[in-house]
């Protein structure tokens, strides 16, 4: 078992950057010792993800205080942190949607930048360059991918991590109230779809007038719901992930070995 915490938290418009980094520092810290390997927040958290006027302001670099933070934690508690995603900098001067991992030594194991970025009534699209890899790595929850909230929709992109190997994927998210059932119809979907564990943590609370849709989950590979959080409060859950179900329901139920090679279907008349 791998005990995973799914940190749902707000992210108010009266609060700063720095001050909501310290907030959720002091509330990583501060579950040390109930024996947690994996930390996983929500989609551009410290900057707000509705903050869409003060992206250029609020960007980072790789090395920022949002990643930094996430190291120091990793690093101090010995455990995985998945730091959601930020606002991120590249080098040549682009913002990204940017999430990483990391591991238990304070390294960066994963980085994905988001590559569906979002259009609708949102200026995420107008803002930020999309990513153009993506990223499946080993950890204690097996073969591991990240995702971001809007990825969720695209079911090419699930093919792809289910045809690298995935077993878990992560999916730091701000979906809307609005559409909430959204949320958890595809949060199931993938994980039913392609056999393996889905690990979603939303944001939650109002930003810029908008309510988040909270329900942060955990799925397992039959679609079976383990755990979810309030859809409107902050709050830490704490579930227990088996990697090894992953490979009993995709013994028992075989589905995977009959799926069409990658581009087979296109192929068809």
């Amino acid at each position: 078992m791998t005990r995973v915490a799914l940190v749902q938290i707000a992210s108010p418009d009266e609060e700063s950057r720095d001050e909501r980094i310290g907030r959720v520092e002091t509330l990583l810290r501060a579950r040390d010792g109930e024996g947690i390997e994996l930390f996983v927040l929500p989609e551009l958290w410290s900057a707000g993800y509705l903050a869409f006027d003060r992206y250029d302001e609020l960007a980072e670099p790789g090395d920022g205080p949002t990643v930094s933070m996430c190291i120091r934690v990793a690093r101090d508690l010995g455990v995985w942190v998945h730091a959601g995603s930020f606002v991120e900098r590249g080098e040549d001067g682009r913002l990204h949607n940017t999430t990483v991992l990391v591991d238990p030594l304070g390294r960066i194991a994963q980085v994905y930048r988001k590559i569906h970025v979002f259009g609708y009534r949102s200026r995420e699209a107008e803002l930020l360059t999309p990513g153009d890899s993506l990223s499946v790595v080993d950890t204690p929850l097996g073969r591991l991918a990240s995702t971001t909230c809007y990825d969720l929709r695209f079911p090419g992109l699930w093919s792809e991590i289910g045809a690298r190997g995935a077993e878990t994927a992560i999916v730091p998210a701000a979906w809307p109230a609005a559409r909430r059932e959204h949320f958890t119809l595809f949060t199931e979907a993938r994980a039913v779809e392609h056999q393996l564990w889905i690990i979603a943590v939303n944001a939650c609370g109002v930003q810029a007038g908008v309510e988040l849709a909270g329900c942060s989950r955990v799925v397992d590979p039959w679609g079976r719901v383990i755990a979810e959080c309030s859809p409107d409060v902050e709050e830490i859950a704490v579930v227990d992930v088996d990697p090894s179900l992953v490979a009993e329901v995709r013994s028992e139920f075989p589905v995977l070995r009959d799926r069409l090679p990658s581009g087979g279907y296109a192929e068809l008349r």
